[in-house]
């Protein structure tokens, strides 16, 4: 199925308060599909321009289209999802990642520019949810209270995709403290009894919409167990797999610096040198990003356990933090341990835990 997305964006005060709307049409233009306004708090034009997209291809992926052909008034967005122009804001280009992943869902997406005056239809469901916005924060606040918008010491707009981020339980390599990458070893008899552990609690709390995991036997294991509690079934995501330590796998810390002593001391400090046929960190960073934009992409304002391996839990709460590489080595993380990170759609994010453990005791 063949559809059109007209979107926009507005900010009155650039930054200001904020929102986008979206109208998705039959592909002749004559029925209107789906169509969607939100407030999205103190932003930029460029990025309620974004968000306005973004929530045009989620509408048309909820409808099952696969031929998409967006019309903006954006001059960037338009330029920049078509790859004529480089996206070099930061935040511009977490949410410029986020629609490509949503693109990347259709068999085809086309952009096209358009004269604000052909975009009066989004821009007016843009206008009306600001208007709604403003009316609803009219009212005076309690007598001694502080007004402050939702949010606004931290800057984060919309609801975030929660990524409850479990690291697998103990294998015999784990156990021994052996380099553990792509070698696929199994969950110890304690192993299985942390992962049992973890599914409780997580049931317990409950609140889980999608459990998501590397696709190594460890990690695996340890979703399923979950997953099983939870009532859900585990997805499989080849990018949130460990650490190709090529050949130091197996090896202990002393062993692999003992084989190659100049190289192990460098890597220990460069995160852009790769062990012996291996891959550095900087090659684990760039596919832990292109896992994080999809499952953000597809689970939007979801919690997702995602299941994996220390490397990658690390990489993931370091870009949450937009923390410098000296954090991988500075962050400890337990075997079976939760961490959460939350990933807003205006491309900011929060680490709310780290390394809870209390549910192994």
């Amino acid at each position: 199925m063949r559809v059109l997305i007209e979107a926009d964006g507005g900010s009155r005060g650039n930054p200001g308060p904020a929102g986008y709307g979206c109208v998705v049409w039959s592909a002749d233009h004559q029925t209107v599909l789906a169509e969607h306004g939100q407030a999205i708090g103190t932003t930029t034009n460029n990025v309620a321009e974004y968000r306005g997209l973004i929530a045009g291809l989620e509408e048309a992926r909820r409808l099952g289209a696969d031929e998409v052909a967006v019309s903006m008034d954006s001059k960037l967005v338009v330029e920049q999802m078509s790859g004529r122009w480089k996206v070099k804001h930061a935040a511009m280009a977490e949410l410029h990642q986020q629609a490509r992943a949503l693109a990347s869902t259709f068999d085809s997406v086309t952009y096209q520019w358009i004269p604000r005056e052909e975009n009066s239809y989004a821009d007016r469901l843009a206008n009306e949810a600001m208007d709604r916005d403003q009316q609803s924060n009219v009212a005076d606040p309690p007598a001694g209270a502080v007004a402050v918008p939702p949010a606004a010491w931290t800057g984060n707009q919309g609801a975030p995709t929660r990524m409850l981020l479990l690291r697998h339980g103990q294998t015999e390599f784990s156990r021994q403290r052996r380099y553990s990458g792509r070698g696929n070893p199994e969950l110890t008899d304690t192993g299985r009894r942390q992962a049992d552990a973890a599914a409780s609690y997580l049931a317990a709390g409950g609140g889980v919409d999608v459990v998501i995991s590397s696709p190594l036997q460890r990690a695996y294991d340890t979703a399923s167990a979950a997953a099983s509690a939870l009532g859900l079934q585990v997805t499989v995501d080849d990018d949130l797999i460990e650490t190709d330590f090529g050949a130091w796998e197996g090896l202990t810390f002393a062993e692999a610096r003992e084989r190659d002593p100049d190289l192990h001391g460098r890597w220990l400090r460069d995160t852009g040198l790769r062990p012996p046929g291996g891959e550095s960190f900087v090659d684990v960073e760039e596919r832990i990003q292109r896992a994080r934009t999809r499952i953000i992409a597809e689970h939007p304002g979801s919690t997702v356990l995602v299941v994996s391996h220390v490397t990658p839990i690390k990489t993931l709460l370091r870009l949450a933090l937009n923390a410098g590489p000296s954090i991988l080595h500075r962050l400890h993380l337990d075997l079976a341990s939760l961490s959460i990170a939350e990933f807003y759609p205006d491309g900011n994010a929060s680490v709310r835990l780290v390394n809870q453990t209390s549910y192994l005791a």
